[in-house]
């Protein structure tokens, strides 16, 4: 169920990127019972780090908090909504429910005078259509190789997880 109190500390997050060098205006926060056990802001820039998006950082935040990568019992807040890439995430973890504040039209427009030098830009719309089809049917030139020997590895790992 929507707790003010947890967007409202996630736009805090988002706030300190007018004061923080490296950082961008989206953070979030993973809720698990009432408390928050993981904060993010995007530091793409100050980490030169892509993925560093605010809900990746709460997410990585959270899980090292609880030592563990399955956050079903979880909810994301996020100050805006999120590209694919932190979608994919949430699904990843396990995250279930989702709230976010501005849209990424919203945001889009807010930012819509900056130069790519100033910030991180992302196409969200082709961002979306290419993690919706397998890896060689999207816009990134992609050939595999060696695939029985990559398979074989993962096999013998299997086989010995499974021997534990």
């Amino acid at each position: 169920m929507y707790e003010e109190r947890f967007m409202q500390r996630a736009i805090e997050i988002s706030r300190r990127a007018l004061s923080e060098p490296g950082t961008e205006p989206f953070g979030a926060v993973v809720v698990r019972d009432g408390a928050i056990v993981g904060e993010g802001l995007n530091h793409s820039k100050a980490h030169f780090d892509p993925t560093s998006h605010g809900e990746t950082e709460a997410i990585r935040d959270a899980g090292r908090r609880l030592e563990c990568v399955d956050l079903s019992d979880c909810e994301l807040y996020s100050s805006c909504e999120p590209c694919a890439l932190c979608i994919a995430a949430m699904h990843i973890a396990g995250i279930r429910r989702l709230y976010y504040a501005a849209s990424s039209g919203g945001a889009g427009q807010a930012m819509a005078g900056l130069t790519t030098a100033m910030r991180h830009p992302i196409d969200v719309a082709s961002l979306r259509a290419d993690c919706a089809v397998p890896a060689d049917a999207g816009s990134m030139l992609v050939s595999r190789h060696r695939e029985a020997e990559a398979v074989e590895v993962i096999a013998a790992w299997t086989a010995m997880k499974m021997g534990e």
